[in-house]
Protein backbone atom coordinates (compact mmCIF):
# COMPACT_ATOMS: atom_id res chain seq x y z
CA UNK A 1 0.00 0.00 0.00
CA UNK A 2 1.39 2.97 -1.30
CA UNK A 3 1.56 5.82 1.48
CA UNK A 4 -0.24 9.05 1.16
CA UNK A 5 1.67 11.71 -0.25
CA UNK A 6 0.32 14.78 1.85
CA UNK A 7 1.21 14.06 5.12
CA UNK A 8 4.25 16.57 5.83
CA UNK A 9 6.27 13.62 6.51
CA UNK A 10 5.97 12.28 2.84
CA UNK A 11 6.28 15.44 1.12
CA UNK A 12 9.71 16.14 3.12
CA UNK A 13 10.24 12.35 2.22
CA UNK A 14 9.68 12.87 -1.57
CA UNK A 15 11.05 16.72 -1.65
CA UNK A 16 14.10 15.36 -0.01
CA UNK A 17 14.65 11.99 -2.42
CA UNK A 18 14.56 14.11 -5.72
CA UNK A 19 16.36 17.04 -4.35
CA UNK A 20 13.57 19.62 -5.38
CA UNK A 21 13.88 23.45 -4.34
CA UNK A 22 10.37 25.59 -4.29
CA UNK A 23 10.88 28.37 -6.89
CA UNK A 24 9.31 31.42 -5.64
CA UNK A 25 8.23 32.85 -9.25
CA UNK A 26 6.36 30.14 -9.87
CA UNK A 27 4.27 30.28 -6.32
CA UNK A 28 4.62 27.24 -4.98
CA UNK A 29 2.64 26.41 -2.08
CA UNK A 30 2.15 22.35 -1.66
CA UNK A 31 -0.55 21.25 0.81
CA UNK A 32 0.41 18.84 3.50
CA UNK A 33 -2.62 18.26 5.42
CA UNK A 34 -4.94 15.07 4.57
CA UNK A 35 -8.08 16.64 6.12
CA UNK A 36 -8.11 20.00 3.83
CA UNK A 37 -7.78 17.94 0.61
CA UNK A 38 -9.91 15.96 1.20
CA UNK A 39 -12.74 18.95 2.06
CA UNK A 40 -11.30 20.16 -1.50
CA UNK A 41 -12.52 17.09 -3.32
CA UNK A 42 -15.71 17.06 -1.36
CA UNK A 43 -16.54 20.96 -2.75
CA UNK A 44 -16.31 19.10 -6.23
CA UNK A 45 -19.04 16.37 -5.77
CA UNK A 46 -17.48 14.12 -8.25
CA UNK A 47 -18.27 10.61 -8.84
CA UNK A 48 -16.78 7.25 -10.21
CA UNK A 49 -17.76 8.48 -13.82
CA UNK A 50 -16.56 12.19 -13.40
CA UNK A 51 -13.45 13.24 -15.01
CA UNK A 52 -11.21 16.06 -13.40
CA UNK A 53 -8.82 18.64 -14.49
CA UNK A 54 -6.39 19.83 -12.13
CA UNK A 55 -4.18 23.34 -12.50
CA UNK A 56 -0.83 23.45 -10.61
CA UNK A 57 -0.40 19.71 -9.00
CA UNK A 58 2.96 19.90 -7.72
CA UNK A 59 4.04 16.81 -6.18
CA UNK A 60 0.50 15.18 -6.94
CA UNK A 61 -1.20 15.25 -3.52
CA UNK A 62 -4.75 16.67 -4.67
CA UNK A 63 -3.94 14.77 -7.33
CA UNK A 64 -4.07 11.59 -5.82
CA UNK A 65 -6.80 12.05 -3.94
CA UNK A 66 -8.85 13.11 -7.30
CA UNK A 67 -7.54 10.02 -8.75
CA UNK A 68 -9.49 8.00 -5.82
CA UNK A 69 -12.98 9.41 -6.57
CA UNK A 70 -13.02 9.74 -10.22
CA UNK A 71 -12.79 8.13 -13.64
CA UNK A 72 -9.63 10.26 -15.11
CA UNK A 73 -7.04 12.83 -14.19
CA UNK A 74 -5.63 15.68 -16.22
CA UNK A 75 -3.44 17.79 -14.69
CA UNK A 76 -1.18 20.65 -15.96
CA UNK A 77 2.64 21.29 -14.82
CA UNK A 78 4.35 24.03 -15.95
CA UNK A 79 7.69 23.08 -13.63
CA UNK A 80 9.39 20.68 -15.78
CA UNK A 81 11.29 19.20 -12.73
CA UNK A 82 8.09 18.15 -11.33
CA UNK A 83 7.08 15.98 -14.23
CA UNK A 84 9.17 12.89 -12.89
CA UNK A 85 7.91 13.22 -9.43
CA UNK A 86 4.38 13.36 -10.31
CA UNK A 87 4.79 10.21 -12.52
CA UNK A 88 6.51 8.12 -10.22
CA UNK A 89 4.21 9.12 -7.06
CA UNK A 90 1.68 8.67 -9.42
CA UNK A 91 2.36 5.68 -11.16
CA UNK A 92 -0.42 3.50 -8.82
CA UNK A 93 -3.12 5.34 -11.01
CA UNK A 94 -2.99 4.67 -14.61
CA UNK A 95 -5.83 7.01 -14.90
CA UNK A 96 -3.79 10.04 -14.34
CA UNK A 97 -2.58 12.32 -17.06
CA UNK A 98 0.37 15.18 -16.54
CA UNK A 99 0.65 17.33 -19.21
CA UNK A 100 3.46 19.71 -19.14
CA UNK A 101 2.13 22.74 -20.02
CA UNK A 102 1.04 26.52 -19.03
CA UNK A 103 -2.42 25.60 -18.73
CA UNK A 104 -2.83 29.98 -19.94
CA UNK A 105 -1.12 29.15 -23.17
CA UNK A 106 -2.69 25.64 -23.82
CA UNK A 107 -5.89 24.98 -25.48
CA UNK A 108 -8.22 23.74 -22.97
CA UNK A 109 -10.75 22.72 -25.66
CA UNK A 110 -9.11 20.11 -27.04
CA UNK A 111 -7.38 18.44 -23.65
CA UNK A 112 -10.50 17.88 -23.13
CA UNK A 113 -11.39 16.35 -26.21
CA UNK A 114 -8.41 14.02 -26.33
CA UNK A 115 -8.73 13.16 -22.41
CA UNK A 116 -12.42 12.82 -21.77
CA UNK A 117 -15.67 11.07 -23.05
CA UNK A 118 -17.97 13.39 -24.82
CA UNK A 119 -20.89 14.66 -21.98
CA UNK A 120 -18.31 13.30 -19.24
CA UNK A 121 -19.14 15.06 -15.73
CA UNK A 122 -16.01 17.44 -15.58
CA UNK A 123 -15.14 19.47 -12.47
CA UNK A 124 -11.71 21.95 -12.68
CA UNK A 125 -10.29 21.36 -8.82
CA UNK A 126 -7.02 23.00 -7.96
CA UNK A 127 -4.66 24.57 -6.10
CA UNK A 128 -3.96 27.67 -7.63
CA UNK A 129 -0.54 29.57 -7.38
CA UNK A 130 -1.70 33.26 -6.29
CA UNK A 131 0.35 35.31 -8.53
CA UNK A 132 -1.94 33.72 -11.61
CA UNK A 133 -5.04 33.46 -9.97
CA UNK A 134 -7.57 35.64 -11.75
CA UNK A 135 -5.97 35.33 -15.24
CA UNK A 136 -6.44 31.71 -14.97
CA UNK A 137 -10.00 31.81 -13.51
CA UNK A 138 -10.74 34.05 -16.40
CA UNK A 139 -9.48 31.79 -19.16
CA UNK A 140 -11.48 28.93 -17.82
CA UNK A 141 -14.69 30.92 -17.24
CA UNK A 142 -14.69 33.00 -20.43
CA UNK A 143 -13.15 29.76 -22.35
CA UNK A 144 -17.10 28.34 -21.76
CA UNK A 145 -15.08 25.28 -21.31
CA UNK A 146 -17.81 22.28 -21.16
CA UNK A 147 -17.62 21.75 -17.14
CA UNK A 148 -19.99 21.58 -14.04
CA UNK A 149 -17.78 23.97 -12.12
CA UNK A 150 -14.57 24.69 -10.61
CA UNK A 151 -13.24 24.17 -7.36
CA UNK A 152 -9.48 26.40 -6.37
CA UNK A 153 -7.90 27.18 -3.48
CA UNK A 154 -6.69 30.88 -3.95
CA UNK A 155 -6.12 33.62 -1.30
CA UNK A 156 -8.88 34.33 1.05
CA UNK A 157 -8.93 38.20 0.41
CA UNK A 158 -9.12 37.43 -3.38
CA UNK A 159 -12.02 34.46 -2.42
CA UNK A 160 -13.76 36.95 -0.73
CA UNK A 161 -13.64 39.23 -3.28
CA UNK A 162 -15.03 37.25 -6.45
CA UNK A 163 -18.15 35.88 -3.78
CA UNK A 164 -19.01 39.29 -2.64
CA UNK A 165 -22.08 40.88 -2.66
CA UNK A 166 -22.95 44.23 -4.05
CA UNK A 167 -23.00 46.91 -0.49
CA UNK A 168 -19.82 45.51 0.63
CA UNK A 169 -15.91 46.62 0.13
CA UNK A 170 -14.78 43.75 -1.44
CA UNK A 171 -17.57 43.65 -4.23
CA UNK A 172 -15.55 45.19 -7.76
CA UNK A 173 -15.63 44.15 -11.07
CA UNK A 174 -13.75 41.00 -10.10
CA UNK A 175 -17.20 39.53 -8.26
CA UNK A 176 -19.19 40.64 -11.53
CA UNK A 177 -16.62 39.08 -13.91
CA UNK A 178 -16.37 35.78 -11.84
CA UNK A 179 -20.55 35.97 -11.22
CA UNK A 180 -21.33 36.89 -14.50
CA UNK A 181 -20.22 33.25 -15.49
CA UNK A 182 -20.86 31.17 -12.36
CA UNK A 183 -22.32 31.47 -9.02
CA UNK A 184 -19.51 31.99 -6.32
CA UNK A 185 -19.14 30.83 -2.61
CA UNK A 186 -16.26 30.71 -0.11
CA UNK A 187 -16.75 27.07 1.10
CA UNK A 188 -13.77 27.19 3.41
CA UNK A 189 -10.99 29.31 5.27
CA UNK A 190 -7.80 27.39 5.11
CA UNK A 191 -4.58 28.77 7.43
CA UNK A 192 -1.20 29.40 5.88
CA UNK A 193 -0.04 26.64 8.39
CA UNK A 194 -0.80 23.70 6.21
CA UNK A 195 1.40 24.60 3.77
CA UNK A 196 5.07 24.35 2.99
CA UNK A 197 6.35 26.77 2.41
CA UNK A 198 3.99 28.46 4.54
CA UNK A 199 2.64 31.56 2.43
CA UNK A 200 2.14 35.28 3.91
CA UNK A 201 -1.51 34.72 3.89
CA UNK A 202 -4.37 32.61 4.70
CA UNK A 203 -6.67 30.23 1.68
CA UNK A 204 -10.01 29.99 1.15
CA UNK A 205 -11.45 27.53 -1.12
CA UNK A 206 -13.78 28.92 -3.84
CA UNK A 207 -16.89 27.06 -5.14
CA UNK A 208 -17.88 28.13 -8.60
CA UNK A 209 -21.03 26.40 -10.23
CA UNK A 210 -21.23 27.52 -14.01
CA UNK A 211 -23.92 29.43 -15.39
CA UNK A 212 -26.14 27.42 -18.00
CA UNK A 213 -26.96 31.05 -19.38
CA UNK A 214 -25.74 34.57 -17.95
CA UNK A 215 -28.07 36.25 -15.34
CA UNK A 216 -28.50 39.51 -17.55
CA UNK A 217 -29.40 40.16 -20.94
CA UNK A 218 -26.79 42.44 -22.62
CA UNK A 219 -26.66 44.31 -26.11
CA UNK A 220 -23.25 43.92 -25.66
CA UNK A 221 -21.17 41.88 -23.44
CA UNK A 222 -17.94 43.44 -23.67
CA UNK A 223 -19.02 47.30 -23.45
CA UNK A 224 -20.70 45.97 -20.38
CA UNK A 225 -17.41 45.00 -18.89
CA UNK A 226 -16.47 48.36 -19.71
CA UNK A 227 -19.12 50.12 -18.35
CA UNK A 228 -18.33 47.99 -14.61
CA UNK A 229 -14.62 49.31 -15.28
CA UNK A 230 -15.18 52.63 -15.45
CA UNK A 231 -18.23 52.73 -12.36
CA UNK A 232 -14.72 51.30 -10.70
CA UNK A 233 -12.02 53.14 -12.10
CA UNK A 234 -11.90 55.55 -8.76
CA UNK A 235 -13.81 53.80 -5.75
CA UNK A 236 -14.52 56.82 -3.69
CA UNK A 237 -16.28 58.91 -6.60
CA UNK A 238 -19.62 58.63 -7.57
CA UNK A 239 -21.02 56.54 -10.36
CA UNK A 240 -21.70 59.87 -12.28
CA UNK A 241 -17.84 61.21 -11.83
CA UNK A 242 -16.41 57.60 -12.67
CA UNK A 243 -18.51 57.22 -15.99
CA UNK A 244 -17.60 61.00 -17.19
CA UNK A 245 -13.59 60.94 -16.08
CA UNK A 246 -13.56 56.29 -17.18
CA UNK A 247 -15.79 56.03 -20.22
CA UNK A 248 -18.01 58.66 -21.75
CA UNK A 249 -16.20 61.87 -21.20
CA UNK A 250 -17.23 65.35 -19.53
CA UNK A 251 -19.21 66.79 -22.44
CA UNK A 252 -21.76 63.62 -22.47
CA UNK A 253 -22.53 64.61 -18.55
CA UNK A 254 -26.32 65.26 -19.65
CA UNK A 255 -26.40 62.44 -21.88
CA UNK A 256 -24.91 60.46 -18.27
CA UNK A 257 -27.85 62.41 -16.49
CA UNK A 258 -30.26 61.39 -18.66
CA UNK A 259 -29.51 57.50 -18.95
CA UNK A 260 -29.19 57.55 -15.09
CA UNK A 261 -32.58 58.98 -14.76
CA UNK A 262 -34.22 56.61 -17.09
CA UNK A 263 -32.64 53.80 -15.48
CA UNK A 264 -33.68 55.34 -12.09
CA UNK A 265 -30.29 54.79 -10.82
CA UNK A 266 -29.08 57.48 -8.39
CA UNK A 267 -25.84 59.40 -10.07
CA UNK A 268 -24.56 60.17 -6.63
CA UNK A 269 -24.33 56.41 -6.16
CA UNK A 270 -20.99 54.35 -5.96
CA UNK A 271 -20.40 51.74 -8.05
CA UNK A 272 -20.03 48.76 -5.71
CA UNK A 273 -23.53 49.49 -4.51
CA UNK A 274 -24.75 48.36 -8.11
CA UNK A 275 -26.07 45.09 -8.74
CA UNK A 276 -25.23 42.80 -11.94
CA UNK A 277 -28.87 43.91 -13.25
CA UNK A 278 -28.31 47.59 -12.51
CA UNK A 279 -25.11 47.36 -14.68
CA UNK A 280 -26.94 45.64 -17.08
CA UNK A 281 -29.44 48.16 -17.50
CA UNK A 282 -27.06 50.90 -17.77
CA UNK A 283 -24.96 49.20 -20.03
CA UNK A 284 -27.71 48.40 -22.77
CA UNK A 285 -28.73 52.18 -22.33
CA UNK A 286 -25.74 53.50 -23.02
CA UNK A 287 -24.78 51.21 -25.63
CA UNK A 288 -28.44 51.75 -27.53
CA UNK A 289 -27.47 55.77 -27.98
CA UNK A 290 -23.89 54.82 -28.88
CA UNK A 291 -25.94 52.83 -32.15
CA UNK A 292 -27.53 55.92 -32.52
CA UNK A 293 -24.68 58.18 -32.67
Amino acid sequence: MNKEISTPFRTKEILAKYGFTFKKSLGQNFLIDSNVLTKIVDQAELTPESGAIEIGPGIGALTEKLAKRSKKVVAFEIDQRLIPILEDMLSPYPHVTIRHSDVLAADVHQVISEEFDEGQDLMVVANLPYYVTTPILMKLLEEKLPVRGIVVMIQKEVAERIAAKPGSKEYGSLSLAVQYHAIARTALTVPKTVFVPKPNVDSAVLHLELREKPPVDLMSESYFFEVIRASFGQRRKTLLNNLQNNLLGKENKPMIEEVLSETGIDGKRRGETLSMEEFAALSNAFYKRKDMN
